[in-house]
């Protein structure tokens, strides 16, 4: 190599492999300080896109949990609620059966109706008064069903009932064609049941009833045979055909427990109106101040009680749905979590193992570069 003095070709290497080294000695102590891999896109540019990408999931999940948690919450008000009122309506029915016994008189029955009526008035205020952040949720949460709307909602075609479970807002429409089968869709969702087992021939058996339950869009159909009521007319194939159910959209009812704007993320809730005065309770009519309306009234009430505990049941589904819910949601933060540790998470031993590398090269590079500065120096020697 030619003994230069202008330009030190060994210091100027030198100088380049401590800079490359002091470089690697500064990413491998960030990297240690923030326990990331990486700490920019020029770290790993794929892999932070699919970082972030992580990273906003995972928060949309947890999120998702808090807000199944809350739900469960409000669906145990409800129901706590609900507990109270069907203590009440026992207590309403002790005192119809007590009243429509001849061993009371009438001035007896009046003391009686007192009690009754400050009950019922109370199944009122309990509805009225229970609530969850503001929201009523005994007079009426969630969606509903337009009775006048829903031209399927008729005992002239067999039926007698219809029960939504977190049906999104929407028609639905039956096609009642095909022998022994009943398919109601949305537009969206279609579900297709066999009835034919359940059917005598072609209609419901006389004095019986079948539930049509379309569990997929959270509809509950109840067909009845003769013999129910006067007014009822048996269900026979082909009676739903083009016949709908209006489902109306209410205020609340709707918990997002999913990370994204999709149906299946969101679990719908409904609650019927439970008020003593409402179309399930039915029990602004119910007396006991004469024996015969007393004895009218112990039917009354045991339709109420349950109503009452069939809108507990459905509550309780809700409770459990949420808690696996929860469950599976938590189990899906951890495994993405992991998948994001992976990416973005430095390895602690390796990082070390690295920087120590980096340190000593730093430190040799350095004690060469001092070394090459001296070689120009015997250039001197030349000239003496």
């Amino acid at each position: 190599m030619p003994l230069r003095v202008n330009n030190n070709i060994a210091a100027i290497n030198s100088k380049r492999q401590l800079n490359a080294n002091n470089r690697m000695l500064g990413t491998k102590l960030e990297r240690l300080a923030s326990g990331l891999r990486v700490n920019r896109a020029a770290d790993d540019a794929a892999g932070l896109s699919v970082r972030e990408g992580m990273r906003a999931e995972i928060s949309g999940l947890k999120v998702n949990v808090s807000n199944a948690e809350q739900a469960t919450n409000l669906i145990q008000v409800a129901e706590g609620s609900l507990n109270e009122v069907n203590a009440i309506l026992v207590r309403m029915r002790e005192l119809a059966v007590q009243s429509s016994s001849s061993t009371v008189t009438d001035q007896n029955r009046e003391a009686i109706q007192a009690e009754f009526s400050q009950l019922t008035q109370e199944v009122d205020r309990i509805a009225q008064a229970t609530s969850y952040n503001n929201q009523t949720l005994l007079t009426g949460f969630g969606n509903r069903i337009d009775e006048d709307a829903s031209d399927a909602l008729d005992e002239a075609k067999g039926v007698t009932d219809i029960r939504i479970s977190g049906a999104a807002a929407g028609t639905y429409t039956f096609e009642d064609a095909d022998a022994g089968e009943l398919t109601l869709g949305n537009g969206t969702v279609t579900q297709t049941i066999r009835l034919a087992s359940q059917l005598d021939g072609d209609t419901v058996a006389d004095g019986s009833k079948i539930v049509a339950n379309f569990d997929r869009l959270g509809v509950q159909v109840t067909l009845a045979g003769d013999g129910i009521a006067d007014s009822i007319t048996a269900y026979t194939d082909d009676a739903l055909n083009d016949a709908e159910i209006v489902v109306e959209e209410a205020t609340g009812g709707s918990f997002q427990v999913g990370p994204t704007d999709r149906a299946f993320n969101r679990i719908e809730v409904s609650v019927g109106d439970m008020t003593a005065t409402g179309d399930k309770l039915n029990l602004d009519a119910a007396s006991v101040a004469t024996i015969s309306s007393a004895r009218e009234s112990i039917t009354t009430i045991d339709l109420a009680i349950t109503e009452v505990a069939a809108e507990r049941g459905n509550l309780g589904a809700y409770q459990n749905r949420l808690s696996f819910t929860i469950a599976y949601t938590e189990n899906e933060i951890e495994n993405i979590q992991a998948s994001e540790a992976s990416i973005s998470d430095a390895d602690v031993a390796s990082e070390v193992t690295d920087f120590t590398r980096s340190q000593i090269l730093s430190q040799a590079a350095t004690a060469m570069l001092a070394q090459a500065n001296v070689i120009p120096q015997n250039a001197l020697a030349l000239l003496q």
